[in-house]
């Protein structure tokens, strides 16, 4: 059975590529959020409410909404 690493177990490279990926999650997720709710909801496929609550899937749910969510 595997053991469970705590942030402290990992090394300094492991530990920046967490950070990194980290702020890159919550940039996409601000910026899709940003978009969402600044955009006239007849450019946006589907409701508000539900690409929001998608923006909380790590990397899948605000790349989903760029690439599937607007009208151009």
């Amino acid at each position: 059975m595997a053991t469970k690493k705590s942030l402290k177990d990992l090394t300094s490279r492991q530990k920046k590529l967490v950070g990194v990926s980290a702020t890159v999650q919550f940039a996409l997720a601000g910026l899709a959020l940003a978009d969402i709710w600044r955009r006239p909801a007849s450019e946006v496929r589907g409701s508000r409410a539900l690409w929001s609550a998608a923006c909380a899937v790590n990397f899948i749910g605000p790349l989903s909404y760029f690439i599937f969510g607007r009208r151009k």
